[in-house]
């Protein structure tokens, strides 16, 4: 029997993973500076067209944003490392407060210039059980997924007791699906979709891409 699909994308409400300890930053990401506005809030305006409602995932002091009615929840298991933990605590944000919802996506907060489409490509393949995940140029982005809210429960049992924290050994455990997105092609050349932001220089490197990027979106 085939099973049905999942809702439209803006069924789906969406969570900004902004817990990384930006240790090659040497300070934190999401407050970082990237054509006058910080990276948390460029992440939050590219994803909340797409979803149908935002939250953040935050451990650490939350910076000024442009949105403070956004709801912010820190992780459900404390000194849990890894981006699993974020993901954890979205699927459980996701069924508190969209309980209609039967999944979650979710994305970092130093990517600002991931796909406008990223959640209505991942809907398009995604089933109730199933986890759609992105990728470009064969490189899987797996943080950039569409989550089954049902997995909540075996995703805590995993983390507490798996000794896992690799986002890939969770997903390849379940049934999943990966979602291919090609180069952005500006007029300085492909631009990956998913670049994020690690190091000073990346940031540098972001700020020239940045007005190609934005000249294409108009």
């Amino acid at each position: 029997m085939t099973r049905a699909p999942v809702p439209s994308s803006t069924a789906f409400p969406g969570v900004v993973l902004a817990g990384g300890r930006s240790s090659r930053m040497g300070r934190d990401k999401a407050s970082l500076s990237l054509g006058g506005t910080t990276l948390l809030d460029r992440v939050i305006a590219r994803l909340a067209p797409q979803t149908a409602g935002i939250g953040i995932n935050m451990n650490g002091a939350l910076p000024r944003r442009s949105d403070p009615a956004i709801a912010v929840f820190t992780d459900t298991l404390a000194g849990q490392p890894g981006p699993m933990a974020g993901v954890l605590s979205a699927m459980r944000h996701a069924r508190a407060r969209f309980p209609a919802a039967s999944h979650v996506v979710t994305v970092p907060t130093d990517t600002p210039f991931f796909p406008l489409d990223l959640v209505a490509r991942l809907a398009v393949t995604a089933l109730p059980d199933r986890i759609a995940f992105a990728s470009s140029g064969g490189a899987p982005h797996p943080v950039f997924a569409l989550w089954p809210v049902e997995l909540a429960d075996a995703l805590e049992h995993w983390l507490l007791t798996d000794g896992k924290r690799r986002v890939r050994d969770f997903i390849e455990s379940r049934p999943m699906v990966e979602v291919a997105f090609d180069p952005v092609e500006t007029a300085q050349g492909p631009v990956d979709p998913f670049f994020n932001i690690n190091t000073p220089a990346d940031l540098e490197r972001a700020e020239r891409w940045l007005p190609f990027i934005e000249d294409l979106e108009k």
